[in-house]
């Protein structure tokens, strides 16, 4: 098989492009004519396939669409203006009032607080399980569970969940498994690989190229039998293998309108373009970060699951060819030593942003999770002694460097 790069770079444009050009054009158009007044009746009505509107569908959205759909081997992928747009929507065009949702405490701040406050006013419960344990998993189980959430890599705990282990749970049970990917890339994570029925990323990270753009994707693996989710039964009968992608399109993603932007969705072709060459530096510097941050004495404790101290390490090397995101965190002393020694960087910013080509780094305990009680953020993995560095493709002597005098 050809190289993630190489078969980025030569995915066909869905039709012919009239100038030849060799960027997709972006369509900055709201509205697109039809021949005949025919043609535009059969495309409301689902008979002819074609961009009417770009809160629908827009040519330059579409190729990223297709890219993003031949680099996954996937089913179908459907673009969304965020990546809580992409999991908001996902959700709610999976459950209705009434059923449940299993995923772990875990979990990036603000899709916990969309899973433990949001989706309760539409009457949607979201049930905590120790996803390291099977028979915690099944326990939480009833016949109201529609799905169970994971993230492939915790943000910031950086815990690796046992994908096939929870994959087999959802299978005989007939449940979605749902996995954000955020973290770790498809040129290091093949969800299709492992079990996983529908994957959604925060494209605003890796495939955005350098914090260019703020955008989402749903992936649907296409492995799901639909008839076993009853919101999706009257979808399965008229779409077969594509009711997930036709309700969320037809239904959640039109009416609710979290439709991507063309001149994003040109950005995100570009960053999608040089997305393995920028994650090889960026592995390459956390490596090297994280060598010198276990050989410091100042450093009270180090995550990184590239690491061969980690916890994690193995699991990464099974599901992500050893490359499980360049995202890590260290502990100095307290919290105040933490606002020290970052208020003295000179190369890392202090930003809330991942995988930006910049360096960044921030104190989750007083920002992300600062509107949780004490008790939850403890209980949730996050320390006020924890920074989280997402690291950039600077040179990695440079920022270790930087890292080293803001510690003296």
């Amino acid at each position: 098989m050809k190289s993630f790069t190489t078969r980025s770079l030569n995915v066909d444009y869905p039709k012919e492009e009239p100038y030849n050009a060799l960027q997709m054009p972006v369509y900055n158009a709201v509205a697109f004519e039809f021949d005949t007044s025919e043609d535009i009746a059969a495309n409301f009505q689902g008979k002819l396939p074609a961009h009417a509107y770009s809160r629908t569908g827009n040519p330059t959205t579409e190729y990223l669409e297709l890219k993003l759909k031949t680099l996954t081997n996937s089913h179908q992928a459907i673009a969304m203006a965020s990546g809580m747009a992409a999991i908001s929507t996902t959700i709610f065009t999976l459950c209705a009032a009434g059923d449940n949702i299993i995923s772990g405490s875990n979990l990036f701040g603000h899709t916990y607080a969309f899973f433990n406050q949001t989706i309760k006013s539409f009457g949607i419960e979201n049930r905590i399980a120790n996803l390291k344990s099977a028979s915690d998993i099944l326990s939480k189980l009833d016949a109201k569970t529609r799905l169970i959430y994971l993230e492939s890599v915790t943000n910031p705990q950086l815990e690796i969940p046992d994908f096939m282990m929870i994959s087999k749970v959802a299978r005989e049970n007939g449940i979605i498994l749902i996995v954000d990917s955020t973290l770790t890339p498809p040129n290091v994570f093949s969800s299709l690989d492992h079990g996983v029925d529908v994957e959604v990323m925060s494209t605003t990270k890796y495939i955005s190229g350098g914090a260019t753009s703020v955008g989402g994707v749903v992936i649907d693996n296409g492995t799901f039998n639909w008839n076993k989710n009853p919101n999706l039964k009257d979808y399965a009968e008229k779409f077969g293998q594509n009711a997930f992608a036709a309700k969320l399109r037809k239904n959640i993603f039109r009416n609710m309108g979290p439709c991507m932007s063309p001149q994003t969705a040109h950005y995100q072709i570009q960053g999608l373009d040089i997305l393995e060459l920028r994650l090889e530096r960026c592995f390459e510097n956390c490596l090297k970060i994280g060598d010198f941050l276990e050989a410091n004495p100042g450093i009270k404790r180090v995550d990184y699951p590239g690491l061969k101290s980690s916890e994690y390490y193995v699991l990464a090397q099974k599901y992500f060819n050893g490359v499980p995101g360049t995202i890590m965190t260290f502990d100095l002393g307290s919290e105040e030593e933490c606002f020290r020694f970052m208020n003295k960087l000179k190369i890392i910013r202090r930003a809330t942003n991942l995988n930006d080509n910049k360096s960044l780094i921030i104190h989750p305990w007083s920002t992300i999770y600062c509107e949780f009680p004490d008790e939850k953020r403890q209980d949730m993995g996050i320390r006020p002694t924890m920074m989280r560095l997402s690291v950039g493709i600077e040179s990695s002597a440079d920022l270790i460097e930087d890292i080293r005098q803001a510690l003296s």
